[in-house]
């Protein structure tokens, strides 16, 4: 009887509950606890890597593990403060009325968001090529083709209004970064070829073609470093709030790329024969799927978001082209799309925590005396437990949720 009335109980759950408790045993409560087990080892590696620690450790282990806390915790403050500011100085600011001590105490939270800006573009790149089943290791290489055209359309033409010009320069920079997914995608798709060789090889001619454009006609007249004309102002992305606040409206262009993309993905025809035939390649083909068009176009959609990645770096913070004016968004990129599990909106958390991490390690790095590699270090922890969710499950204890029975649906090139 009592079973019976567990039985029952269970089936009058709410279906929405049930859905809720999947999604936070199995979507979310893995990510948060694997963020957490990194910043948890992130410290222990702060505590081991502090001289104080190994002068004290002979003489009193205790003192040693103190000093060691001490160091994480200094450390994890300054990052936090260097993230988002620190609350004493904001309270103090608006108190003084002080229209530029008050940028100045909010800078540091406006400066994490511009951080995680080329990360929003770059993870949305990755993730919607690995929801096509492609895996689009180019994106690095993407961001400089797309910050070359943006570039050369912002400084070459002039005269024109802003409500022009921006936009134009903007999808200039779309353009590059699909022009540069396509050929990798065209390549996939007619010969067979690897698009994670193809893509590698296309990083290195755009660094080396970055750097001849440079040198040559690209070069900014009377400079003698490696550096293009600055963009006309109607080309560059408006700033709010003034020096020294550089958050301008690449932000809201992000978040607004990361609605689109997951209309695109989860609301269209197109987007659910993108994932089908990431899903099952086999299945897609079997259902007459034009599986050489997904190809190209997934790959030239993920360059294109690269792309942008690019050109708001150039047009929203940098203002002109040079040989590392990204450092790495494209690579970090992959690790960002594996935490957001390949979803926009996980993209977006993910990227935002990514940029306040790199935010703030620069002031840790300048207060504690901490090394900005930790923070690497750190995301690469953070990595491997996502990666390795069993780890996470393990430790913490966490009960496996259970999986529904596989549903199958396949759908024409024109399906819903």
């Amino acid at each position: 009887m009592k079973d019976a009335g567990k039985k029952t109980k269970m089936a009058r759950k709410p279906a929405i509950s049930i859905f809720l408790e999947e999604v936070s045993r199995s979507s979310l409560i893995v990510p948060i606890l694997a963020i957490m087990s990194g910043l948890v080892l992130g410290g222990v590696l702060v505590a081991l890597s502090t001289e104080e620690v190994y002068r004290e450790w002979s003489e009193s282990p205790v003192q040693a593990i103190s000093n060691g806390f001490d160091a994480a915790w200094e450390s994890y403050v300054t990052l936090l403060t260097g993230a988002i500011g620190s609350p004493s100085r904001i309270i103090a600011a608006i108190q003084s009325g002080d229209d530029l001590e008050i940028r100045r105490a909010f800078n540091p939270g406006f400066e994490s968001l511009v951080r995680s800006i080329p990360y929003i573009f770059a993870g949305l790149a990755v993730a919607l090529g690995f929801r096509t089943g492609l895996f689009n290791i180019g994106v690095e290489g993407q961001i400089f083709l797309g910050g070359i055209f943006s570039v050369w359309v912002g400084y070459s033409f002039t005269g024109l209004p802003a409500y022009i010009h921006m936009p134009f320069a903007f999808l200039a920079g779309a353009l590059g970064g699909a022009l540069w997914g396509f050929i990798p995608g065209l390549l996939k798709a007619k010969t067979g070829g690897h698009e994670v060789i193809n893509t590698i090889m296309m990083n290195y001619v755009a660094f080396r073609l970055t750097d001849w454009l440079l040198r040559e006609p690209m070069k900014r007249e009377g400079s003698t470093n490696p550096l293009s004309p600055i963009i006309e102002k109607s080309a560059m992305l408006p700033q709010f709030f003034g020096d020294p606040i550089r958050f301008h409206l690449g932000f809201f262009v992000a978040l607004a790329m990361a609605a689109l993309v997951y209309w695109f993905l989860f609301k269209t025809k197109w987007g659910f024969d993108l994932r089908t035939v990431g899903a099952n390649l086999h299945a897609a083909r079997y259902a007459g799927m034009n599986i050489v068009r997904s190809t190209i176009v997934a790959m030239s959609l993920s360059g294109a978001l690269a792309g942008m990645a690019g050109a708001n770096e150039l047009l929203g913070v940098n203002h002109h082209l040079s040989q590392s004016f990204s450092p790495g968004y494209g690579f970090d990129s992959i690790a960002l799309a594996l935490l957001g599990r390949n979803h926009p909106l996980g993209v977006v958390l993910a990227a935002l925590l990514f940029g306040t991490l790199r935010n703030g390690a620069t002031r840790m790095q300048a207060a504690a005396g901490i090394p900005i590699d930790i923070i690497s270090v750190m995301q690469a922890l953070i990595l491997a437990f996502i990666a390795a969710p069993a780890i996470v499950r393990t430790i913490f204890r966490l009960k496996e949720a259970k999986k529904a029975e596989p549903e199958v649906r396949v759908s024409g090139w024109g399906g819903s």
